[in-house]
């Protein structure tokens, strides 16, 4: 197997070691038939008690098409459900059904073996710094603070045209 090279492209760099993380959770989490990713989604919609579906997606860091497609398979399979807004029925909000409540506790007892696998593997104190940094960067300030390009200090780029 090849040496991972240290790459300066800190998305490149985020991306592989989720791949990787994503695969232990499913390892882990295959037992319940649920990916990691519809874990953390099923965990989502329970901490925030049946959200609208741009609640949803705004919590998870997701465009609502992601979102609908994630959420597709569960619905299918019977675990959540669109259910109307009693506030606004033009709306939909999500919840888990009786079974969805059922495989996410299954599958929570799994992950929590893996969560400790983890701090164990990793270390404690990186894991809560790791933790907290992603958060940072899935915060919406990054966001905003990423697209205000600083001004250079040596002026505008004579090469580069307006409007690219």
């Amino acid at each position: 197997m090849a040496e991972t090279v240290p790459h300066p492209c800190s998305n490149a760099a985020l991306r592989r070691a989720t791949r990787r993380l994503g695969q232990l959770y499913d390892d882990a989490l295959a037992p319940t038939g649920l990916k990691a990713t519809q874990f953390g989604l099923m965990g989502q919609i329970r901490l925030l008690d049946r959200p609208s579906m741009g609640e949803l997606a705004a919590a998870m860091v997701m465009d609502l098409s992601a979102l609908g497609h994630t959420l597709r398979p569960l619905a299918r399979d019977g675990l959540v459900a669109l259910v109307v807004d009693p506030r606004d029925r033009r709306s939909r909000r999500v919840a888990l059904t009786e079974a969805g409540e059922a495989r996410f506790r299954a599958a929570f007892r799994l992950w929590r073996e893996a969560q400790a696998r983890f701090e164990t593997t990793f270390g404690a104190e990186k894991a809560l710094l790791l933790r907290t940094l992603l958060d940072e960067i899935a915060a919406p300030p990054f966001a905003a603070a990423f697209r205000e390009p600083e001004p250079d200090p040596a002026g505008p780029d004579p090469d580069r045209r307006p409007g690219r």
